[in-house]
């Protein structure tokens, strides 16, 4: 007989909706609340807000935790929800359909003003608002969130998708200029630029940057991880926040499923404590569910954060004996100049190009064709596939380089795949490929993957090798002197390659 008394909460079950708006579970949503100091719940002067809400986890947690703090300072409970709902929590919606469902979930009623709801207003959305904005064209982009306006300019009925909280020059105007101790939530990830493949632009970062404009004590969201090392137009955001001082708590999950059930968000998601009066270099970090480690988020001169402790310890000894990586032997992108859509090759010809537009895997082209490079024609050539997996999507095995091969003297590649480096001598090729086998080599490519594409930033954190001879796991442990933890560790995470 199934339990009658089963209740579950209805946030949870939302949660697991909807990858076009990432839901957040209450139990994540207490998990990020955690971080604040808790005597915040005990004073009916502390603010927060919520400025893109789409549930209304996080503002029903709040009053839930302040209902419970302030019981001493305003004993008689009506007139202390109607103080913490009047005073202390204000929201701004994502929709119009998460406005009136955020509004459910903190008054029991869509509208603020009707007889169901929990205290009275004098208007239906109280402290949680939502218009239904425009986007404002520039040159076919949005000035704000850079919108495509062939995607996004809609009918005047159709949801925009143009966020208030960050389509305004002016944050604060939407509650009178007034100061929160505490801005928290989960805003929207992307929006769809109209590229091929469903490509999308990230958006997170501007609510991060709109947030701290508002100047609170504390600061928390939870974003995609990839702005450690990657993402699109994303170089700007990750420096700030390497270098903003007021980082103070990082929590990173490598599967976005973690926090969000039923979720894939390629890279991992993370969220962070930001407090105001907090000043260093020095940041706590916790990696899935790991111990607590304090770290210093510019660490080895470079610039992302290495989100694994394992693989940072790895690289402190690695660049306490070689300081130049293997990325400065790889090629940029489009190595002979042939774009991976080039089709205009033949059966037969005097220069051989691997491909992945011929069924074969190769055809033939002219010499004249080849419009970079060309003074590499005659070197060997050790080369991978542009495409991987993510780490979340390849159940944790990184970079299997499945595509990885030596291009013989006399032949060329398409866009589809990166030279790692040429040589002139056919042995040194050979030994540079074992170097590229070994799981050493791919375990450090694993913090710099954030998405499918494979570039020369993919090997920064690995060391380049003397090719004169050929290189085994073995040989690199050893050279590095690699804990035995250190070294079960990288095997548990990838696999041999062939």
């Amino acid at each position: 007989m199934e339990n009658s008394s089963y209740n579950p909460d209805v946030l949870n079950c939302i949660a697991n909706l909807s990858n076009d708006e990432v839901f957040t579970p209450p139990e994540l949503a207490n998990n990020v609340l955690d971080l604040l100091p808790q005597e915040l719940f005990r004073s009916p002067q502390t603010t927060f807000l919520d400025p893109f809400t789409k549930s209304g986890v996080f503002l029903r947690e709040i009053v839930k935790r302040l209902d419970r703090g302030l019981e001493s300072v305003i004993p008689d409970r009506q007139a202390r929800i109607d103080h913490i709902l009047h005073n202390q929590v204000f929201g701004i919606a994502c929709t119009e359909l998460t406005s009136l469902l955020s509004r459910r979930s903190v008054y029991c009623s869509k509208s603020a003003d009707g007889k169901y709801s929990v205290t009275r207003f004098k208007t239906p959305s109280g402290n949680i608002l939502y218009s239904n904005i425009n986007h404002t064209w520039e040159g076919g982009k949005c000035k704000y969130c850079g919108a495509s306006q062939a995607v996004y300019d809609r009918g005047s009925e159709s949801e925009q998708y143009a966020y208030m909280f960050i389509h305004t020059d002016n944050p604060g105007k939407f509650f009178n200029n007034m100061k929160f101790d505490v801005i928290i939530g989960n805003p929207p990830y992307q929006l769809s630029d109209g590229g091929n493949r469903n490509s999308a632009s990230p958006i997170y970062q501007l609510f991060v940057e709109q947030a701290k404009k508002l100047s609170p004590r504390y600061l928390l969201m939870i974003i995609p991880s990839r702005w450690y090392c990657g993402g699109r137009d994303l170089g700007d955001f990750r420096q700030s926040m390497l270098k903003d001082g007021h980082l103070r708590f990082l929590y990173d999950y490598k599967s976005g499923a973690d926090c969000f059930p039923g979720i894939r968000a390629g890279g991992g998601v993370c969220y962070f404590l930001w407090d105001k009066g907090y000043e260093s270099n020095e940041i706590s970090f916790v990696s899935h569910g790991e111990k607590l480690t304090t770290r210093n988020k510019i660490e080895f001169g470079l610039d992302f954060f290495i989100r694994d402790t394992i693989a940072r310890d790895v690289v402190a000894k690695i660049r306490s004996v070689d300081t130049i990586a293997l990325s400065s032997r790889v090629w940029s992108q489009k190595p002979f100049g042939f774009r991976t859509n080039y089709m205009d090759f033949s059966d037969k010809g005097p220069v051989k190009i691997y491909t992945k537009k011929s069924k074969t895997g190769f055809g033939f082209v002219s010499k004249n064709s080849i419009t970079k490079n060309v003074e590499y024609l005659d070197y060997w050539k050790v080369v991978t596939s542009r495409s991987t997996s993510v780490p979340e999507e390849d159940n944790g095995q990184v970079l299997r380089m499945s595509q990885t091969f030596i291009v013989e003297p006399g032949s060329v590649v398409t866009e589809s795949y990166i030279v790692i480096d040429v040589f002139k001598r056919k042995n040194e090729a050979e030994n540079c490929m074992s170097y590229v086998k070994t799981r050493f080599l791919r375990f450090l490519c694993q913090p710099t993957i954030v998405s499918p594409d494979v570039s020369n930033r993919t090997f920064d954190l690995v060391p380049l090798q003397d090719f004169s001879h050929p290189w085994t796991d073995e040989m690199l442990y050893k050279k590095y002197g690699l804990t035995p933890d250190e070294i079960a560790f990288i095997e548990s995470m990838i696999r041999p390659m062939e």
